[in-house]
């Protein structure tokens, strides 16, 4: 009698990992196609026969086709559902690349480009609110370090066709057949993906640490007060209470770590008296441990809160900045501060995510998710370049400084969502 009454529940747990294995997998292929452009492109420009620096525009072309899909993500789930979005967005991926594969010229890869970034953004968008509405928080940490795996995974894949006597075009089939592949996986999960979406959401906080206080614990239940009013679109999300300063928190992340990723190296460099080769270290090791901090933060996660990781995490960046800023020049103090910024960098994003139904409500989640994702992807695509020229007539040695500001700026910004609480702030927001 107990085996039979405890089976459903073994079933469903068996079916929910089912589930949870699919977007794992679906996070290293959404990672996949991010890293391939810059490690094909000095062999795909002399097949194209077009200016080096085209590179450029085509990486632009993802960019705003990635922002456009992300700010209308939570639209788009809330239309279909995270389960046939994401379909839909990795079969889109996987003709992109297919398209690249068998593009004649550069007119073509700008074609297919778009696609590619449309289904990026998507994918984006709806695992992540499935992963924030229906798993616990050390679920979403591993999962943006399985991004990682991918993006570590796509540069490799094309190297080893060329080194074999391939093409690049190869390579970036062969990323289309496994993307292909998920898809299909993907249709046979159809009843599972159902079920799970089918399930009341995780009640806000659950295996986020210590247990709320009713002000927390109550949303839950409530989902927000304010949540039963107007359609949520992207016009009325900016009237939330806390949905700007949750926006330009992902806005100063992005710039953290993709100037961190662009121009790392450069500072290393100019600044600092590094070799080549050691300065690629450098910044192979501020993603390396970004990484490896999204593996801890996952087993942290279900002690601590993830106010208190946001918290905490914004205090290791500081210290690795202040570490750059007033340490000695030497390469190892360097290092460590390059070590310690993408450390902490590691759980804000995963967690600002996971967090986002808690603060938000679980009706305006979708539509909040993707304005964050959007703001994300945008200040990826603008800051890092506006830091570049402000360096030409500065200096790269500015770097530690940006960071110091870019911080400091997600500090008051989180500390200020923190202290107005949980959804049911909400009941008044919209009207």
């Amino acid at each position: 009698m107990t085996s039979t009454a405890i089976r459903p529940k073994r079933v469903s747990s068996l079916r929910s990992l089912a589930v949870l294995a699919l977007m794992y997998a679906a996070f290293i292929s959404l990672g996949l196609p991010d890293s391939l452009l810059g490690a094909s492109w000095p062999v795909m420009q002399p097949d194209f026969g077009v200016p080096y620096g085209l590179a450029g525009v085509a990486s632009m072309v993802v960019a705003v086709g990635t922002i456009v899909s992300s700010f209308n993500g939570g639209l788009l789930v809330q239309r279909l559902g995270a389960g046939a979005l994401t379909r839909i967005s990795v079969a889109m991926t996987a003709t992109a690349l297919c398209g690249f594969s068998l593009a004649p010229s550069f007119g073509w890869l700008l074609v297919f480009a778009v696609p590619l970034g449309l289904g990026a953004g998507a994918v984006d968008a709806a695992l992540n609110h499935f992963v924030a509405t229906h798993y616990k928080a050390h679920h979403m940490n591993w999962l943006h370090s399985f991004w990682g795996v991918g993006a570590m995974t796509g540069p490799v894949i094309v190297a080893r066709f060329i080194a074999g006597g391939g093409s690049w075009r190869d390579g970036y089939l062969a990323v289309s057949l496994i993307q292909g592949f998920l898809v299909a996986l993907l249709l046979a999960a159809i009843p599972l993906w159902r079920e799970i979406e089918g399930r009341k959401p995780l009640p806000p906080g659950e295996g986020d640490g210590p247990k709320r206080d009713d002000q927390h614990g109550e949303t839950g239940q409530r989902e927000g007060a304010g949540i039963l009013g107007p359609r949520p679109g992207l016009r009325s999300v900016y009237r939330l209470p806390g949905a700007t300063y949750a926006m330009l928190t992902f806005l100063m992340y992005a710039g953290v770590e993709t100037t961190m990723g662009l121009w790392g190296s450069s500072f290393l460099v100019k600044a600092r008296s590094f070799g080549a080769v050691d300065a690629a270290f450098g910044v192979s090791l501020f993603y390396g441990s970004l990484t490896a901090g999204r593996i801890l933060s996952g087993f942290a996660s279900m002690r601590v809160s993830g106010e208190w990781m946001i918290r905490a995490s914004l205090i290791v960046i500081l210290a690795g900045a202040a570490h750059l800023v007033f340490s000695s020049p030497s390469a190892a103090a360097t290092l460590l501060g390059f070590a310690l910024v993408g450390l902490g960098c590691a759980a804000i994003f995963p967690m600002m995510l996971h967090l986002t139904p808690q603060r938000f409500g679980a009706r305006w989640a979708p539509v909040m998710m993707g304005a964050q994702m959007g703001t994300a992807y945008t200040g990826a695509m603008f800051l890092p370049p506006a830091f570049g020229f402000g360096t030409e007539r500065i200096g790269l040695w500015i770097l530690p400084f940006a960071i110091l500001i870019f911080t400091a700026g997600m500090l008051i910004c989180t500390e200020r969502l923190n202290a107005l609480g949980a959804a049911d702030k909400l009941e008044h927001a919209v009207r």
